[in-house]
């Protein structure tokens, strides 16, 4: 038996060795190995930009937009390939997270997307074709001071929402004097409870999770009162945490939609108020080839697009087909998201950030919740509390809660603190922030090759009365997104497409847009200078422009397209 199972080790052995040697390998292939099974706060974050940016030079910029109240930088990774073209040449995809300083994970999933693009260029043909084509703005966190401030003190999982400016919440005069802390030194704020006489309470501790507080009714009688997140009250006026760090939210301060702050809470002194959406805000307008926007916060596992407030009505129908289809594929990679309006399907937001870059810009632009606890069982079931919490105690033994433990309070007297961590249930357990993470990045990585790719073909230059010639040309996007969104083209935001006509010695009659395919001489034509024919809707997405020109002379000549959401082409011909 001994002998028998000696030779089976010894025939393992080298299996064992070989799948080792394979993995490790297999890790070695990655130019920099990095951990996505965990969360980072501010300083590491900013760390790893740093390496990424140092670890491939050619490809990646890493540039900071501006400063935070605080005084912390808004890194910023340019992904471009130099050897085919400036980034500003191509159309780019502008992405975002942490806007919110408690919703984190998608600093992670903006720093995997970059990651992942570089370990699989020149590996991967699709990731490839895609690096080369467009460029990609990348920005780590809109709010690093909250960020900072989540990951560094004792919080909960909704705490340090906001930035870091000083606010009188409660009209007192002072400012950030009376937040949730955490007063028994644990390094958590969790909850407060009172244990009173049974019949004169709305709670109990669950009978199957001891430690878990559940809701009374009916003929079931509770002994425990609920108090509210861990504090004191710090000013005397006998309200407990209610002048927390902020209050203001940096996703009402937007252009589009804004409201004051009596319509809209936390939105601020007047639009782009604050000095991180006023940074956002200074770098996308000056990058006008943004085609593509996301922004990251969490959770619920939505995919979200405005309008954000019913007021607004109804985007253009061709519009909506786009993010249709967009969110339909999002479902499609995203098991357990859903795809959702704004106003709609959440609630109202006025002022958001991705009703700016759609409603003010005219950019497709998404919001992803990340994360749905539906994952946690596969979808088979929407979890109830119990069920929840028994999930997580056979799977994570307890991690995501602290023990009730006796505090005198100063001004309820002796009363228990536990409850939740500040993790529990707004991020994945550690072994499936990766998923999420990858899952998300492909989302982008999908909606960035739909960005327009716009190409110039058929170019027929044909005999036409009088000596004269016609120069027939096709502009064809293979993409689904437009050239230029149709409410982009209904308020004229921005500069239109345009095809110039260039070449010396020929006289251009007329151009303009053909009125019948099959009777190209009848052409709505352009009004001022017909050399330059200007396309308000531009290209449409998997669709052709076709155009005209009726030119008079003989030579080479060459057509030019120009567009602010595409690659800039030209072709050449000759009428002889």
């Amino acid at each position: 038996m001994i002998t028998s199972l000696t030779k089976g080790l010894r025939f393992l052995l080298p299996v064992v060795l070989t799948v080792t040697a394979l993995s490790a390998q297999a890790r070695k292939e990655f130019k920099l190995p990095l951990h996505w099974n965990r969360l980072y706060d501010y300083d590491e974050v900013s760390e790893i930009s740093a390496r990424i940016a140092a670890t491939w030079p050619t490809m990646v910029s890493r540039i900071s937009i501006g400063k935070s109240f605080e005084g912390r930088e808004m890194w910023l990774l340019v992904v471009n390939n130099p050897n085919t073209g400036s980034d500003m040449a191509k159309p780019a995809f502008y992405s975002d997270a942490n806007i919110h300083g408690n919703e984190v994970q998608g600093a992670e999933t903006n720093l995997y997307l970059v990651w992942y693009l570089l370990e699989h260029y020149g590996k991967v043909e699709k990731i490839t074709d895609l690096v080369d084509r467009v460029s990609f703005y990348i920005l780590l966190s809109v709010n690093p001071d909250g960020r900072a401030a989540w990951f560094r003190d004792p919080n909960t999982s909704s705490s340090q929402r906001s930035p870091q400016k000083p606010v009188d919440d409660d009209r007192d005069g002072l400012f950030d004097e009376d937040p949730a802390e955490d007063i028994n030194g644990d390094g958590e704020i969790t909850s407060m409870r009172q244990k009173v006489p049974l019949g004169e309470g709305n709670f109990r501790e669950s009978p199957d999770y001891p430690g878990m507080m559940e809701r009374v009714s009916g003929d079931t009688e509770g002994d425990y009162i609920m108090l509210g997140q861990e504090g004191i009250d710090n000013d005397g006026d006998g309200r407990i945490n209610e002048d927390n760090a902020g209050y203001y939210d940096m996703n009402r301060n937007w252009p589009s939609g804004w409201n004051p702050n009596h319509l809209q809470r936390g939105s601020g002194e007047y639009p782009l108020s604050h000095p991180e959406t006023r940074n956002v805000a200074d770098f996308v307008l000056a990058h006008p080839n943004i085609a593509g926007v996301q922004a990251f916060h969490n959770a619920g596992g939505m995919i979200l697009r405005g309008p954000g407030v019913v007021e607004y009505g109804t985007y253009p129908r061709s519009d909506v087909q786009v993010y249709d289809k967009l969110g339909a594929e999002g479902e499609f990679m995203l098991p357990f998201y859903r795809y959702m309006i704004i106003y709609k399907d959440l609630y109202s937001v006025a002022g958001g950030f991705v009703n700016w870059t759609y409603e003010g810009l005219g950019i497709f632009s998404f919001t992803n919740e990340m994360w749905s606890n539906q994952r946690l069982m596969q979808g088979t079931k929407n979890l109830n509390q119990q069920e929840r919490r028994k999930w997580e105690d056979l799977l994570t033994f307890g991690e995501y809660y602290v023990p009730w433990t006796k505090f005198d309070h100063p001004l309820y007297g002796e009363i228990e603190l536990g409850g939740s961590r500040k993790m529990t249930g707004r991020v994945p357990p550690s072994w499936l922030i990766e998923e999420d993470l990858h899952r998300n990045a492909a989302f982008i990585i999908h909606h960035a090759d739909q960005m327009p790719k716009v190409e110039l073909s058929g170019l027929e230059v044909r005999p036409a009365p009088g000596g004269l010639h016609y120069v027939d040309l096709k502009v064809k996007n293979d993409r689904l997104i437009p050239s230029r969104s149709a409410l982009a083209a209904d308020k004229k935001v921005g500069i239109p497409d345009r095809l110039s006509f260039v070449g010396n010695g020929l006289q251009v009659i007329a151009g303009g847009v053909p009125q019948d395919r099959h009777r190209l001489e009848l052409i709505n034509l352009q009004e001022k200078n017909p050399r330059v024919l200007l396309g308000e809707s531009g290209v449409p997405g998997n669709g052709t422009w076709h155009v005209r020109w009726i030119v008079a002379g003989s030579g080479s000549f060459r057509i030019e397209y120009e567009a602010e959401k595409a690659s800039n082409q030209q072709i050449e011909g000759e009428i002889r």
